[in-house]
């Protein structure tokens, strides 16, 4: 399992060991933009859901707090998201979330995709009964750097940020659905980490990048959450 740490705005911390990670895919909160997305993927060569929204379950330990995230090749790319924590008291916290996805592996069943790089999640949250009221308004945007590299066509990045996400909780369906669906299934239980699925990504803004940055806002307080990962190359395996 892992153990995870947030900090609360007024200063405490909530340890979650974590017993179940469940990330979200298809949650667009217009069925039909979800259903167009699909079309788009099939011709990419991604396999459609049985069913949307889907819900795809993966491994307790990758849920991190990190700045790293290793990988074995140069197309993963992260994913802008919400996360769902529920505290050892049952009580239900909401913080920001980066799902990085192995886009190769992809196409050979998103299940598998998600469980080849971790959930990094922020080292903040925020009690979901203190912003439930607002939910909508809250803002997710992500970012994303390109350090370059030796050999590299055209523009070899300059390390400077360029946003690819930006939009609000509006877009997707909301912590209180995911809530209901779990508990429907017994599984809003103590340790239970749900990812809430992306918003669209900006278009000409290449994803496989060397660094993600995730911000969810709430604009009423001014108060933000992030995290922020480098993505590093692994070796090349030997044999």
């Amino acid at each position: 399992m892992a153990l995870l740490t947030f900090e609360l705005p007024d200063g405490t911390t909530r340890r979650v060991d974590v017993v179940q990670v469940l990330n979200a895919g298809y949650a667009g909160r217009s069925q039909d933009d979800v259903a167009a997305h699909v079309a788009e993927l099939a011709e990419l060569g991604v396999p459609a859901p049985s069913v949307t929204p889907a819900l795809y379950p993966v491994s307790p330990y990758l849920a991190q707090h990190t700045d790293q995230v290793s990988v074995q090749h140069g197309r993963t790319s992260g994913e802008a998201e919400w996360a769902l924590v529920v505290d050892a008291d049952g009580e239900l916290l909401l913080t920001a979330a980066c799902d990085h996805t192995d886009r190769e592996l992809e196409v050979h069943g998103v299940a598998w995709s998600k469980n080849a790089s971790p959930d990094v999640l922020a080292r903040r949250a925020w009690r979901l009964a203190d912003v439930q009221e607002r939910l909508d308004a809250l803002t997710l945007r992500a970012w994303v750097a390109h350090a370059g590299h030796a050999g590299d066509a055209g523009d070899a990045g300059s390390g400077e940020e360029t946003l690819i996400q930006d939009g609000t909780l509006a877009e997707l369906l909301t912590p209180g659905y995911w809530a209901e669906v779990l508990r429907e299934r017994g599984d809003l239980v103590p340790g239970t980490v749900l990812i809430s699925g992306t918003i669209p990504m900006a278009e000409g803004v290449d994803q496989f990048a060397d660094r993600w940055r995730v911000e969810l806002g709430d604009p009423a307080t001014g108060d933000v959450i992030e995290l922020a990962y480098d993505v590093v190359r692994m070796p090349a395996p030997i044999g």
